[in-house]
């Protein structure tokens, strides 16, 4: 025998998914603009939220499958990309410029591109000098 839940506690958690990828894209968004100096994590997002960190987490688990801090990742990766694309920033001040220590930003980017910064860097901007 299968528990229906109810529909007003999915739509909570939608509801609740919603707001917080907005959230994201706001403070990213102010970041960007020099509104904020730090990242948030999600003790801070579920604040402003009103809900518990670990009710937001399981919320966004239960929704998309991934963990919160993927979207928050996801977005400071492409951020990255962009910065090394640009080629007006060195690594060590595109590092910097998202809060990281280089050796951290590195071992970061990796892991989400399979490439250093230095190596994607080469990889965009070697068939544009061609």
């Amino acid at each position: 025998m299968t528990t229906k839940i109810p529909k007003k506690i999915l739509a909570r958690k939608d509801e609740i998914t919603v707001g917080y990828l907005a959230i994201v894209e706001q403070h990213i968004n102010d970041f960007l603009a020099g509104k904020t100096a730090e990242f948030y994590e999600i003790r801070d997002f579920a604040s402003q939220m009103f809900i518990h960190p670990t009710h937001l987490s399981n919320t966004i688990k239960l929704t998309t499958g991934k963990a919160p801090c993927y979207f928050f990742e996801e977005h400071i990766v492409a951020i990255a990309k962009n910065k090394l694309e640009e080629n007006e920033m060195s690594i060590s001040e595109i590092a910097h410029f998202l809060t990281f220590d280089p050796s951290n930003f590195t071992k970061f980017f990796k892991r989400f591109t399979h490439l250093t910064p230095k190596q994607y860097r080469e990889s965009v901007l070697m068939p544009k000098s061609r």
